[in-house]
C-alpha cells in the first residue's frame, strides 16, 4: 500500500514504552515546550490541536531541516523557511474528539453573551479540522489537506485517502495523522455509557481487572508516508475496516486478510492488540488471538496510551518503533523470542468499529 519514512508522538507515557500514571482514572498526554509554534499562536491553541501541530512540526524539522523556530511564520510577520511546503505534498488528519473542548465554550458564549460579539478564538478552534489545517498555515502548505471524522476508524480512513492519493502520485508525500484529546464533556458522556472505569487503578492493573470499561487517554501520532521504499521504517501491506457486532464476521474477515498480505501461509510475528480491560470486549481480542500461530507473540498497547478513538495511531507508531526486546507489561502470550517483522495491529472501539492493519518492518 505505502511506506513510512518516518514518525512523532505525543503520548501518556515518559517513555517508549514505560506506562504513564493516571490522575483521576485519566491517561494525560505528556506535552512538549512547543518551541516551534510563536507564543502569540499557541495560546490561543486547544490541547487538540497543539499535541497535533507539535507532533507535525517535529516530524516535518527532522524530514526537511526547517531553519528558524519550527519553520514556522514568526511573531509580527516575520516568515522563517517555512519547509513543510515542500516537505509533503498534502495533510491528512484522523480525530474524533479534536476541536470539542473549543465547541463547548463557543457555545457557552453564545448563552454567556447573549448572542452578543464573541471571543473569535474557541470559533475558530471549534472544529475538527483546526488541526490539519494549523499545520497547513504554519508550514505555508498549500497542498491537499482533509480532516476525517468517522469515530474509532478516523485515523484509520486517514491512511486509506492517503494511500489512494500515492496510487495516484506515486511520487509524492504525505503527513498523515490521528489526533484526540480527553475532552471533558464527552469524557462524562462516555462514563455514563460505561465505557471507563469507575475504580481507580493504574496502567499496569488495567488488565488485571474483570469488569467493564477502560481508562481514557489522548495523544497525537504522525506519519510521514510515501510510495518508496528507499530509507523506509516500515510498509504498510494492507488494512480492513469492519462494522460489526458479531465476532464470526471479524474471524471471517482475519483470515483471508492474512493469506492475501502474508506468503505462503505464514502467521505475523506479532500481533498487537487494544486490548483495554472492557471485559465485554475480551471475545474479540481473543478470538483474534486464537487464529494466530503457536509462533505469534501477544501484545497489547492501551495500558500505555488509554482508550480513546483514534489510539490505533499510537499503536502503528509503537510497531514501528518497537525495541529488540518487548517489556514484559506489554506481553500477554511469548512463545519464542525472534525478530518482530511481520506485525499485525487490531484495534476494536466500542464493539463495533474494527480494524486490521498488517505492517512488515525493515530490521
Amino acid at each position: 500500500m505505502f511506506y513510512i519514512h518516518r514518525t512523532s508522538c505525543i503520548s501518556p507515557q515518559a517513555g517508549l514504552v514505560v506506562p504513564g500514571v493516571p490522575v483521576d482514572n485519566l491517561l494525560r498526554a505528556i506535552e512538549p515546550s512547543y518551541e516551534g509554534i510563536p507564543g502569540n499562536v499557541l495560546r490561543r491553541m486547544s490541547k487538540s490541536v497543539k499535541m497535533g501541530v507539535g507532533s507535525a512540526l517535529s516530524l516535518l524539522e527532522e524530514v526537511q531541516g526547517m531553519a528558524g523556530p519550527g519553520g514556522v511564520a514568526a511573531a509580527g510577520g516575520a516568515t522563517a523557511d517555512p519547509g513543510g511546503a515542500t516537505a509533503v505534498n498534502g495533510i491528512l488528519i484522523g480525530t474524533s474528539n479534536g476541536g470539542m473542548e473549543d465547541s463547548i465554550k463557543f457555545l457557552k458564549q453564545i448563552i454567556e453573551y447573549d448572542e452578543g460579539i464573541l471571543a473569535p478564538g474557541p470559533f475558530v478552534q471549534s472544529t475538527p479540522n483546526a488541526i490539519a489545517s494549523q499545520i497547513a498555515l504554519l508550514t505555508h502548505n498549500k497542498g491537499y489537506n482533509v480532516t476525517h471524522v468517522n469515530r474509532g476508524l478516523a485515523f484509520e480512513s486517514a491512511l486509506i485517502d492517503a494511500a489512494m492519493l500515492l496510487a495516484e502520485h506515486p511520487e509524492e508525500r504525505y503527513l498523515a495523522g490521528g489526533v484526540d484529546e480527553i475532552c471533558a464533556h464527552n469524557y462524562k458522556f462516555e462514563m455514563a455509557a460505561g465505557w471507563f472505569k469507575k475504580e481507580s487503578l493504574s496502567g499496569k492493573d488495567l488488565y488485571a481487572t474483570d469488569s467493564p470499561g477502560s481508562i481514557a487517554g489522548e495523544g497525537a501520532a504522525m506519519f510521514l508516508l510515501g510510495s518508496s521504499a528507499a530509507d523506509a521504517l516500515a510498509e504498510v501491506k494492507g488494512m480492513i475496516n469492519l462494522y460489526s457486532a458479531d465476532e464470526t464476521d471479524l474471524m471471517a474477515q482475519l483470515s483471508p486478510f492474512l493469506d492475501k498480505h502474508l506468503p505462503g501461509g505464514k502467521k505475523p510475528d506479532l500481533l498487537l492488540t487494544g486490548e483495554n480491560g472492557d471485559n465485554r470486549l475480551l471475545k474479540w481480542y481473543e478470538g483474534c488471538e486464537g487464529m494466530m500461530g503457536p509462533e505469534t507473540t501477544v501484545a497489547r498497547f492501551k495500558h500505555l496510551c488509554g482508550e480513546y478513538p483514534t489510539a490505533s495511531a499510537f499503536a502503528l507508531w509503537l510497531a514501528c518503533n518497537l525495541p529488540e526486546a518487548l517489556p514484559g507489561h506489554m506481553i500477554k502470550r511469548q512463545p519464542v523470542l525472534h525478530q518482530y517483522r511481520h506485525i499485525v495491529i487490531y484495534n476494536n472501539y466500542e464493539f463495533n468499529q474494527h480494524s486490521f492493519l498488517l505492517l512488515e518492518r525493515f530490521l
